[in-house]
């Protein structure tokens, strides 16, 4: 049973104790009107397979239960959307997908989730391998106090897909050409070689925010990710970065899997193909085409949250 049955059903029980109407609405600490949820809210169809299937996902940090039995699946190609409200869980499903929680002494997951059908907390994953297949933006842009070109070149020399420097030449395995394609390529994909073509060995942490953010996905895309991971790529951006970074994820759906967590449901609704809402106790209450959450949500918790009564 779910914490949000469980709820639902103790709140009838104590309205007929107390001679009240259990029909009549009630709500949360949070603010939110209790209801049970239904399964159907998160059934959503596409064609295809699926690329990332999670299935009876729980996270807990210490006591605190901060994902409970999140179950979903996300389509190839396309932008998934988190939405929800602080504290909710969506960040910390994020950083299941590619087992970032890993880091957290604290955390401990159960459940399952499949990249193409292949299980990611099995005991023998690779994780470096793993998180090459699945990148990750966080929400404050990190360049690497470096150039431009080695901030770009960094995940690929790191997992020794390129050797360049003085002893590579020595020994005759000089990739550099093979780096300049790939940084000019990357920076192609991230909107951003037009800005800075000119300038690849100055120091990163001189570009602006924006650009730092979009320097970051490009960072991301050399690794030649299946899955890009975003956890409010553009919330410390202005408004003129912010569209910048949402016409490139546009445009990345159309090679990779994108999954956004964003606090902006504008934003999530001009940028997402389906979204996922988080309320509270790390529940999993709807997830559909994006058009039908924001213009017609099943759930009249995700209704109150996305027209602001609560959040």
């Amino acid at each position: 049973m779910s914490k949000s049955t469980q709820t639902t059903d103790d709140s009838i029980d104590a309205a007929a104790d107390a001679g009240t109407d259990p029909a009549s609405p009630s709500t949360t600490a949070a603010g939110e009107t209790e209801e049970q949820v239904q399964e159907s809210w998160r059934d959503y169809a596409f064609e295809g397979e699926p690329k990332l299937s999670v299935s009876d996902l729980d996270v807990f940090y210490g006591d605190d239960h901060a994902l409970d039995g999140v179950s979903m699946e996300i389509p190839e190609n396309s932008v998934t959307a988190l939405i929800g409200p602080s504290g909710c869980g969506k960040s910390t499903f994020l950083r299941c997908l590619n087992r970032m929680n890993d880091r957290i002494r604290v955390a401990r997951v159960d459940g399952s989730v499949r990249l193409d059908g292949e299980e990611i907390y099995d005991d023998d994953t690779d994780l470096v391998s793993l998180r090459k297949r699945i990148g990750m933006v966080f929400q404050q842009p990190n360049p690497f106090p470096k150039s431009i070109r080695d901030n770009v070149s960094y995940g690929p020399r790191k997992h020794g897909d390129l050797d360049t420097g003085l002893l590579a030449r020595l020994l005759g395995r000089d990739d550099t050409e093979e780096e300049a394609e790939l940084v000019e390529r990357a920076l192609r994909q991230a909107a951003l070689w037009e800005e800075v073509s000119g300038r690849l060995d100055d120091n990163a942490l001189g570009l602006s925010g924006g650009q730092q953010q979009r320097l970051c996905i490009a960072r991301a895309l050399t690794t030649d990710p299946d899955v890009l991971l975003m956890d409010e790529p553009a919330s410390a951006l202005d408004p003129v970065a912010t569209a910048k970074i949402e016409d490139l994820i546009d445009d990345l759906r159309e090679q990779y899997t994108v999954v956004v967590v964003t606090h902006n449901m504008q934003q999530a609704a001009r940028i997402s193909d389906q979204t996922a809402v988080f309320l509270t106790g790390g529940e999993l209450v709807e997830y559909g085409a994006t058009d039908q959450v924001f213009e017609d949500p099943k759930s009249q918790r995700v209704e109150d949250y996305i027209s602001g009564k609560f959040g």
